[in-house]
């Protein structure tokens, strides 16, 4: 195998937008996440929709004969 072509791989810390901070290990300096799994709807059970526009409603509004 031939040295010195890989990376380095170290201990990193990782911070999320909701505070949450772990380490982990990666070639990256830092990674800042924007979602984590302390505060992904998936991982906590509560769902946050962000209705931009009305587009929620007329997305119900068009599929709601196709649900019934």
């Amino acid at each position: 195998m031939r040295k010195d072509i890989h990376p380095d791989y170290k201990e990193v810390k990782v911070t999320c937008a909701c505070g949450e901070i772990f380490e982990t290990r990666s070639t990256k300096p830092e990674i800042k996440l924007d979602i984590c799994s302390k505060c992904h709807p998936f991982f906590t059970g509560k769902q946050k929709i962000l209705d931009a526009e009305g587009r929620v409603e007329k997305f119900k509004k068009k599929y709601a004969k196709t649900l019934a």
